[in-house]
This record gives C-alpha cells, structure tokens and sequence, in this order.
C-alpha cells in the first residue's frame, strides 16, 4: 500500500530524493548520491554548504537568547548586523528593516516608499512601476510588481497592474539597434510611463539589476541604469533595486547595482546574506527616505512576528563577515569569468545554446530552436525542465528560468557556491554539456531542432 503524502511539495505526486547532508558545494540524498550545487539551491548557499564557523554562531546564539520581539527589545546582532550592512552599503543606504524572505523584503520597499510620500504630504503618488520580465516575490504586494507571466496568472485579478515597462534584454533587442541605443529606449519607456501616469503619482520604480528567475540573468545595457537614475530624480521618483538574488557578493560586487555606479534610495536583500542558513532578508533606507518618516510619524507601517529576531541576524552576520573574510565577491569575479569562458565553448557545439550572460557567479543560458532567429521553443517542448532533469541525474543541480520576452522561452542559470574551484567549475560544465547534449539529440529526434542552423 502506497504512503500517503503530508508535505505540500512543489510538484504533487513528484517523488523527490530526501536531502540528507550537504558539504561545501555538494548535496547528498539518503541514498549517498551527490550532486554539484551547480544553483546554489535557489540562487542562495553562497558561502557553500556546512561552514563550522556558521554552525557554531547559530549555536551560541541558541544559547543566549534565539527570539525577541521588536516592539519590546532591539537585541545586540540586528544592532551589529544593521551597522555593518550601513558600511557595506553605496550611498547613503544607512537604515535596515529585517524580514524573513525576499518576498517581503520587496513589499516592505513598496509600503515604505509610498510611506515616504505619505510624510512628504502628497498622498497620491502611490504608484509603482515595475518592468515585465522581472520577479520580485510570490507574497501580493510583491507578485503585483512582478512582471513573471507564468507566476501572475492564476491571481491576476487580485493584483495591482504595476508591471508597464520592458525589460532591458539586450539579447532580444530589434535588428539594428546598438547596445548603447536599446539602453537609452528602455529608459526613455520608463520616462514615457511616468509621464503618462503623471509623476504625482508615481512613488517609485523597482527593478533586479540583473533579471534572474523572470529572464535568466539578463544584463543591462552599460549606460542604462545612469539613465534610469537621471529619469526618477527628474520626476521625484524613488528607485528601488530589488537585489535579493544579486546582492551580497553573487555577481563580483557586494551589490550588483555597484557596477553601475548607481546608489538607489531602498534596497532589498535576501538570500546570499544569510546563505540559507536561516530564513532573513533587509531592506536597505536611504537618509533621504528615512528623514520625513523620523521628524513624522517615527514609525514605519510594518513588520513581523520574526522580524530582526537575534537568532537570525546572529547567522546572516556571521555569513556576511565570511564573505569578506574570505574575499568571497572577487572570487566570484574570478571564477565568474572562467565559468563564463567555458560556457561560451560550449556554445559553439551545441546550436539550442542561443545566448550566454550574467556577471560574476550568476550567469544565464538561454535555449532556441534557431540561432539565428532567436526563436523558442515552443511550450510544449519542456525544454527547460528537460535540460534541468537530465543534469539532475547527472549529479547537477540547475536553476530555473524564463527565456523570450513573453514570459516563454527556455533558460537556465547556473550560480554555484561563491567558494567554488576551478576544478569543480570543470566537473559541473562537464556534467551540464552531458545534459545539454542528451536533450538536443531528443530535440532533432522529435524534429524541434532546427537542423539548418549551423554547428
């Protein structure tokens, strides 16, 4: 007789292998199967699996105290962590509200800045505008300013029309157009909205620096964000970068939007500042922001029961002081350029490989059925999950992602551990080249592939 199921899994029914250990950058089932960590689970161990130094703070935290609740104490670790992410942060980025997700990091960016023009007076401008391609959370404050199709669809009618501008996806961009000019047309969409809208109504503009889960680590164009940044200052609009999968070292940069020499004036951060090691995520105050608040209402309209608990800001310090311990951010640089030049070998062989990008260890792979006309899969060829399946059983694990700019299309990242050799950065392209090569002889076979397109 079949046993039942009690945990909810993301795929019902799906029989999943039991995590059972993980060390550095690999996984192990309970079986003793090991797998390459080739996605950082959800683009997120950056520090790699088992760090003893995370292990014993967790427990001498435990040992002092694990929960208190924000109304009643501030507690010495949210005090430290707060500090140290202030002196990490651009700009004047000095203020950090703790939450427990990126989801409700980027719904606590969303309230405080309309809550900042709320102190200023103008009540109106509650607007936000976000991009297509984009994901900033599955809570509904933050899918409302996701532009992920997929994610959006079974609530849409719930949710706040606030995705209204494209992506910058330079991959995509029309014949003809340079790099520099397809920047400087995307910025000028965001200028276009705010106008139409009108910019008393427009609190703030939100977007990932790098597009991650939504397009696959989609890059900007160079001069795209300084234009951005001119366009929300002309119109007093507040700029949110959404660096919960970015920040904290991923992409070469403590925070990715630093390669752009652009300070916004909220932040949110998640995943990488913790490791995984305990469910925490921040997000980042300007002084610009925080000022009308304080000389106001002294207070910000949010908040949860875990909120800023000493246990996890205990942990994500910890983890933060081993990224700069151990120059975590320039090895990502490093070992982001070699994985890079190895994917992009790999491209020259395998013509479904229709784009490689990304900075640092988040980089994504885009699949087409042609090359040259960059046209995808159609849906129903799974080609994503295949891709992910076969490097699954192949001891890899891979991210998830979309492709075109419709919300289908085909995609991967891949983002190890930031502690990763170049040994293994070897061993995980060897494992991913199987899995590609396997799904693009099923591809031809089922008559997918475009065999026109030149190896």
């Amino acid at each position: 007789m079949k046993e039942r199921d009690y945990l909810i899994k993301p795929v019902l029914g799906k029989k999943y292998p039991m995590a059972a250990a993980a060390k550095g950058i690999y996984i192990y089932d309970q079986a003793g199967r090991k797998y390459i960590d080739g996605s950082s689970g959800a683009v997120t161990v950056s520090i790699g699996h088992g760090v003893q130094e995370v292990i014993d703070e967790t427990l001498a935290q435990a040992e002092k105290i694990s929960f208190s609740y924000r109304s009643q104490f501030t507690n010495e670790p949210a005090e430290k962590l707060a500090e140290k992410l202030s002196q990490l942060a651009p700009g004047d980025l000095n203020w950090s509200f703790f939450v427990n997700s990126g989801s409700e990091a980027t719904e606590t960016a969303m309230k405080i800045a309309i809550q900042y023009w709320q102190e200023k007076g103008q009540p109106q401008k509650e607007r936000i505008i976000s991009r297509w391609s984009s994901y900033h959370g599955i809570t509904m404050g933050a899918l409302s300013m996701s532009g992920h199709v997929q994610r959006r669809q079974r609530f849409s009618a719930m949710l706040a029309d606030y995705p209204s501008v494209s992506a910058p996806y330079t991959y995509r961009r029309p014949e003809h157009v340079t790099e520099e000019e397809w920047g400087l047309l995307c910025a000028q969409e965001l200028e276009a909205e705010i106008n139409r809208i009108g910019e008393e109504r427009v609190a703030a503009f939100i977007a990932e620096p790098i597009i991650g889960a939504a397009g696959g680590a989609i890059m900007p164009p160079a001069n795209y964000y300084q234009q951005i940044k001119q366009i929300c200052e002309r119109h007093n609009v507040l700029f949110i970068a959404d660096e919960v999968m970015t920040g904290m070292g991923r992409t070469g940069k403590m925070f990715a939007i630093e390669h752009w020499d652009v300070t916004p004036d909220l932040m949110t951060l998640g995943k990488g500042m913790s490791s995984g090691y305990t469910p925490m995520a921040a997000t980042l105050v300007s002084d610009k922001v925080m000022e009308p608040i304080l000389t106001g209402s002294k207070s910000i309209m949010g908040g949860h029961t875990y909120s800023a608990n000493p246990q996890s800001a205990a942990v994500a310090l910890k983890v933060i002081e081993y990224v700069e311990k151990h120059q975590l951010a320039e090895k990502a640089e490093e070992q982001g350029t070699y994985l890079m030049n190895k994917l992009k070998a790999l491209q020259s062989s395998y013509e479904m490989i229709g784009d490689i990008r990304g900075k640092g260890l988040l980089i994504g792979m885009e699949f087409v059925a042609n090359r040259e006309s960059k046209n995808p899969y159609p849906p129903e060829s799974d080609v994503t999950n295949r891709v992910i399946e076969q490097a699954f059983a192949k001891g890899l694990l891979v991210y998830p992602a979309s492709g075109a700019n419709d919300g289908l299309g085909d995609a991967i990242i891949i983002s190890p551990p930031l502690v990763i050799t170049k040994d293994e950065l070897d061993r995980l392209v060897d494992k991913l080249e199987a899995a590609i090569s396997e799904v693009q002889c099923e591809l031809r076979l089922e008559g997918e592939a475009d065999p026109a397109v030149p190896l």
